[in-house]
């Protein structure tokens, strides 16, 4: 797909200014400090991907979504929804449905993505439809058969200097300490995941518990047990290359609860006997104790802010979570926070990475808030807000009144290894057109749009995830 100025500004001054400055950084490498990417793909270095629709359907909750929202049933796409109904087993018959409803994804960013997935990935630059549905479908699985498409050598290719997955925080991280014995020379670093171990109101929570205890050959029994255990994980995951943990909450609560009332939530949480509002409690006083941890290991504490999960419960009894059926809600920063800034936003060895799914905080108080505290920084858009309106909506509202170097630059946030490309190219052609504009407008020069462009590209995560050691220096901001 030969499209140069592809999501450029149709202004002629602006598309040129904008592709020089895209030209100017497209050889950076990726740094991907957050995403879902599964480390299993690494651990074996003769890993293959099975079929398309394993690859590129089943795991995307992007794509089920919309093909849900047309009225496709779940167990036609391969995917046990209840109720009794069969299941598709045939792949092709997935992915000629999938076919027929790709016109759907026009103007969306999964549209956008798969399609220059299937052409950068797959040199396959014809449209998908329901007429070519079989002939692609082949296509793509002759090339998932070559022995060469390997995770690790898609690594290479897409010149990735260094990837983040998100592990549980009762994770052994057997694959990683597989991936290091191996002598491979790419960087796949572990982030602990604490949602499993802080909401303790979900049903498998004691178990998560067991599991922690039994990762770090620790016994907990009480709350202060329970936070050493915590602490170890994060030694071991820091051993491991860790540089950053991740937390997702519906609100970003934090209260400073005295050990004795966070003991009595935590023994109600091991006998399955805790209220909505009390592990709510618990939660808030967990964030503030994760924040403590970040202060005194150092290791960047992200809280990902606004997900209201598995709003389909019948959905999610059947399925499990991340099939597409969790919205954003309204969240409020400022005073939830306070106390946790109080504390810790100005303290050196402190980091804190917000991301919300309610972009209307981003100028009212996501903004203002990381352009006092130095020990805050802006997440790119997420989720529902990742695509090209999202990104110029974030411009215009939180570095207007955040600054550019208050926000952290891109992270892809995928669970699918092939978008990777598409993704940072579309933020990166997203950000050159962004500061086309403003270099034409006079608000900069073009010499601090070349600076800034760079740091868009991959400087600001660097810097932000401590990650300076996996990249060259001219990927590097100071």
């Amino acid at each position: 797909m030969n499209l140069p100025n592809r999501y450029f500004a149709h202004d002629p001054a602006q598309q040129a200014l904008a592709f020089r400055l895209y030209e100017s950084i497209k050889t950076l490498p990726l740094v991907c400090p957050h995403g879902h990417v599964d480390a299993c793909l690494f651990a074996d270095a003769d890993y293959h991907f099975g079929n398309p629709v394993e690859l590129l359907i089943k795991p995307d909750h992007y794509v089920l979504r919309i093909l849900h929202s047309q009225g496709v049933a779940y167990e036609k796409l391969g995917i046990p929804a209840g109720g009794g109904t069969a299941v598709e087993q045939d792949p092709r018959r997935i992915w000629q449905i999938f076919a027929d409803y790709f016109y759907c994804y026009a103007a969306t960013p999964t549209g956008l993505w798969l399609r220059d997935e299937l052409a950068q990935v797959f040199d396959i630059d014809e449209a998908l439809n329901s007429a070519n549905a079989q002939a692609i479908y082949t296509a793509i699985q002759v090339q998932l058969s070559r022995a060469e498409f390997t995770p690790r050598q898609l690594y290479q290719r897409f010149n990735i200097a260094v990837l983040c997955t998100t592990d549980s925080a009762a994770d052994d991280l057997a694959q990683h300490q597989q991936i290091r014995d191996s002598g491979w020379e790419g960087h796949i670093l572990p982030t602990l995941r604490a949602d499993s171990i802080v909401h303790i109101d979900r049903p498998d929570w004691p178990a998560e518990i067991e599991r922690l205890a039994a990762a770090g050959r620790n016994e907990i029994h009480d709350f202060s047990s329970f936070l050493q255990a915590v602490e170890a994980r994060r030694a071991a995951f820091k051993e491991m290359g860790a540089t950053a943990t991740d937390l997702g909450v519906v609100t970003p609560e934090a209260v400073p609860l005295p050990a004795a009332e966070m003991e009595v939530l935590f023994q109600k949480g091991r006998r399955g006997q805790i209220s909505a509002q009390e592990a709510g409690l618990f939660e808030a006083g967990m964030v503030m104790e994760l924040a403590r941890m970040s202060s005194e290991d150092g290791m960047v504490m992200q809280l990902h802010v606004g997900a209201y999960r598995n709003h389909d419960q019948a959905l999610y009894a059947n399925a499990g979570p991340d099939m597409g059926a969790d919205f954003p809600i309204p969240v409020e920063f400022t005073r939830p926070l306070q106390p946790l800034l109080n504390r810790f936003g100005n303290h050196e060895n402190f980091h804190l990475i917000l991301f919300t799914l309610d972009e209307t905080t981003y100028a009212r108080e996501l903004a203002p808030l990381a352009s006092y505290y130095p020990a805050l920084k802006l997440g790119p858009p997420w989720w529902f807000n990742d695509h090209l309106n999202g990104m110029q909506r974030f411009f215009e509202q939180a570095i207007d009144s955040g600054g550019l170097y208050n926000t952290v630059g891109f992270n892809d946030d995928t669970r699918a290894l092939l978008s990777i490309p598409a993704r940072h190219d579309l933020w990166r052609r997203a950000s050159a057109n962004w500061l086309a504009g403003l270099v034409l407008r006079r608000i900069i020069d073009e010499e601090s749009a070349d600076e800034m462009m760079k740091a868009l590209t991959c400087g600001l995560a660097v810097k932000a995830y401590g990650l300076e050691g996996y990249v060259p220096a001219e990927a590097r901001i100071r």
